[in-house]
């Protein structure tokens, strides 16, 4: 099966919030609608089989039309309401719409709070009292987090126009072939008994703003090479970390043998592709932004194209779900909240002790502590708690020289040729 986060319209949606109203639009399976309006409750959930979906998706026009006053035919103080025929040029709109509401019904039961697009109603055809197109706070972002994926999710649709994913999979051919991001990881875990460093050439965030203005990603990334570091985090975003995928780029065409991290925020597969076309050997894929059936197909394309796949967590509910699916092999925890930004490093303690530790031990997975490390104190208390990796990047990539900054951040020498 297709992920959604990757389908053009297949799957039905049957509510719909829009703002603070939170209107439910309940179908009763025999359509029969009470002449005064109110609706029987129906209790039609994702897990139901799809014909069943698709039935009451196909009947969604004659309850429309009810509330329009077309195809009305009385009977016994019951209105039974008849299919309404769809325009051929509006299809693909309201089909799309009744994917992006039927995500967002999946990823809420699965405790998902990031919304993956602005609740803006239905197509402009479906008319009555229920076309909606407030302009209020449930329009506006309700966190930074939310904000970017927004960002992202048009940015994204603006690409696959420019770069079908048909030719994007044709440049994989010329792509440079992938590293072992995560043996590199073990390895120097290994080598210098402290956690393997992803140090990140990060320019720039939302909650520190510019980090370092003479950035040079080449530079620092050789500077971190020098370093000791594993593995590189390279930020890909241009709008909010002023990232770019030419600076992935640059990177991998200067010889830098460190693998690659694509740290970007996924919700489509196309930009899987995209990051491996570009150099990448491994890719973020965010839990409080991807439901599982989403994280399960794209952990898929990332081994069928040789990617390692960080899978980043922050709350026990999500450690718990990523846990539940095959063949993860990397998980991130970050110590900072996505919606608000704020900091707790005891939050990888917390997420990997007791009976969480014990599975993640027997599946073999490492763990990577992420944000709010600066100190050495900071890499005992993670590496304690049971982290394999550590991915780094404000406390590094501010020093003057960010490879003697590595030095500094584990309190000794961990490069390939210490002095």
């Amino acid at each position: 099966m297709e992920a959604l986060a990757s389908l053009r319209p297949t799957f039905p949606s049957l509510t719909h919030r829009p703002n603070k109203f939170s209107v439910r639009r309940s179908i009763p399976m025999d359509l029969h609608i009470r002449n005064s309006g109110s609706l029987a409750s129906s209790s039609i959930r994702a897990q139901q089989p799809l014909q069943k979906l698709v039935e009451i998706r196909n009947n969604l026009w004659g309850y429309f039309a009810h509330f329009s006053g077309r195809g009305i035919e009385s009977k016994d103080g019951f209105a039974t309401v008849a299919p309404v025929t769809v325009p051929e040029e509006n299809a693909l709109k309201v089909k799309e719409w009744e994917v992006g509401m039927f995500q967002d019904e999946v990823a809420a039961s699965q405790g998902i709070r990031i919304r993956r697009r602005p609740p803006t109603g239905p197509p402009t055809h479906y008319v009555g009292p229920f076309e909606f197109r407030l302009q209020n706070e449930g329009n506006t972002p309700r966190n930074i987090l939310e904000e970017i994926i927004w960002h992202k999710d048009k940015e994204v649709a603006r690409f696959r126009e420019r770069r079908p994913l048909l030719a994007l999979k044709k440049e994989l051919d010329n792509a440079p072939p992938a590293r072992d991001f995560i043996g590199a990881l073990r390895e120097a875990n290994l080598r210098t008994g402290v956690p393997g460093l992803i140090a990140e050439v990060k320019k720039a965030s939302p909650s520190r703003g510019v980090l370092r203005e003479d950035f040079d990603p080449v530079e620092i990334a050789k500077a971190y090479e020098r370093g000791g570091a594993a593995c590189l985090s390279v930020l890909t975003d241009e709008k909010f970390f002023k990232g770019s995928f030419e600076n992935l780029e640059l990177i991998r065409k200067a010889g830098v043998k460190c693998p690659l991290l694509c740290k970007e925020f996924v919700v489509d597969a196309w930009q899987i592709y995209n990051a491996r076309a570009k150099g990448a050997d491994a890719i973020l894929l965010i839990a409080a932004v991807l439901p599982d059936l989403d994280i399960k197909y794209m952990t898929k394309i990332c081994k069928m194209l040789g990617l390692a796949a960080l899978v980043e967590v922050h709350d026990e509910r999500e450690i718990d779900r990523v846990l539940e699916i095959e063949g993860i092999e990397l998980i991130g925890i970050n110590n900072r909240n996505l919606e608000n930004f704020e900091v707790d490093i005891s939050i990888t303690k917390r997420l990997i002790e007791g009976e969480r530790g014990q599975r993640i031990r027997e599946k073999g997975i490492i763990v990577v502590g992420e944000s709010g490390l600066f100190t050495p104190d900071d890499i005992a208390f993670v590496q304690e708690a049971g982290v394999k990796a550590v991915l780094v990047g404000e406390s590094i990539v501010k020093q003057s020289d960010p490879g003697k900054g590595i030095s500094g951040l584990f309190g000794k020498d961990i490069s390939l040729s210490p002095n």
